[in-house]
């Protein structure tokens, strides 16, 4: 595999770090996720007009035909800072779907406005006696004569309560376990029927639950084929992962390097901490599993821009270990960083919780490790 990047991909690669790094202080962070809507719309508007919300989207649709490589090139840089944006909700999962299996209509309906950074979208999948299982469907849409009408309880959705449309999964046919018989569609957040809970989650984000109480929607409001939607969802969610999976990387490299800066400073005994040998030993640690985590994420996203047979074997492993890595490498950093670790005006622990959030979307580490094996 080729890991040199192009010149357009170095080039994305620097204008991300560029506006992040001249945008995202953790002061700023904080302010914009203690407001409504829980991120900067001039953020947003900036993101469209860079092209960034056109990343993934084919020139046919509108966008600028980037591939998962260039959107972990992207979220690796965002996952430094810690964006709160909606760009895997509303860009990665929602516009995901569509770009997928949308028809000519839904999709010259829905990507101008998404691309132009105007219109949202989010995911509506997670169901809370399955949180890891896409296949556990008991959301339902029954055919009642050119609608279908829609009933069920749809839990974590990101960013619900700012899309513009929700992408939801919902049983058409077959038992509750099956693949076969789950269909996509696309609900108004504002139909009778739609119920949203909003509230914000342990990592600063934005997520709803989302009740369905005989909600109807047209026919032409089926997102793909009729009863196959499952292969639609888990090529989706495939995205997801790699994407957080970059984030998780970038994240990880900031623990790694704020930790290995304060423990020169920090004085104890009359040396810098760095200086004892059981902590350099840590820290080499904390790199290596991070290292560990950045050459699995390249091999897994190559895999997937180059179409190799089995391809989502790598990104359960992925999966496993970036969740079990940012697990280690986030305790160790709090550790090592002493009682400072602990509070919220350092942003060590700000780093910490998006990779527990992190380890927990799309299937745990332990999900995942059985889906390997399997």
């Amino acid at each position: 595999m080729n890991f040199d990047l192009t010149d357009e991909q170095r080039l994305l690669q620097d204008s991300v770090a560029r506006f992040v790094a001249d945008n995202y202080s953790l002061e700023k962070r904080i302010a914009l996720t203690a407001a409504e809507p829980g991120y900067s719309r001039d953020h947003w508007r900036t993101f469209a007009e860079l092209g960034w919300l056109a990343l993934p989207f084919s020139e046919d649709d509108g966008g600028i035909g980037g591939s998962a490589l260039d959107v972990m090139l992207l979220m690796e840089q965002f996952g430094k800072a810690l964006v709160v944006e909606p760009f895997l909700a509303s860009i990665v999962l929602g516009g995901g779907a569509v770009r997928r299996v949308g028809s000519v209509a839904q999709k010259t309906q829905i990507l101008p406005g998404l691309i132009a950074g105007t219109s949202q979208l989010a995911l509506a999948y997670v169901e809370t006696q399955a949180p890891h299982d896409a296949s556990d469907v008991t959301t339902t849409a029954r055919s009642e004569r050119d609608d279908f009408v829609l009933n069920g309880q749809k839990s974590l959705v990101l960013n619900a309560a700012t899309a513009n449309l929700l992408v939801v999964s919902a049983r058409t046919m077959g038992a509750q376990h099956e693949a076969q018989g789950i269909s996509l569609f696309l609900v108004d957040p504002k139909l009778d029927g739609v119920q949203l809970e909003n509230y914000p989650t342990v990592d600063g984000l934005r997520a709803s639950e989302v009740t369905l109480t005989n909600v109807r929607v047209a026919a032409q409001d089926l997102l793909g084929e009729l009863h196959n939607g499952h292969a639609t969802l888990a090529a989706t969610l495939n995205d997801g992962i790699l994407a957080v999976a970059a984030e998780a990387v970038g994240a990880m490299d900031v623990l790694v390097k704020d930790t290995v800066v304060y423990t020169q400073q920090r004085q104890q005994f009359g040396h810098p901490l760095s200086e004892f040998q059981v902590l350099q030993h840590r820290m080499v640690d904390m790199l290596v599993e991070q290292e560990l985590c950045r050459s699995l994420l390249y091999r897994a996203t190559m895999e997937q821009v180059q179409g190799v047979p089995n391809a989502e074997k790598s990104v359960h492993a992925l999966k496993h270990m970036v969740g079990t890595a940012g697990t280690f490498v986030g305790e160790n950093a709090v550790q090592l960083h002493g009682g400072m670790g602990m509070t919220e005006e350092l942003r060590i622990g700000h780093y910490f919780k998006r990779l527990l959030v992190i380890n927990l979307l799309f299937g745990d580490a332990d999900y995942h490790l059985e889906q390997f094996v399997a």
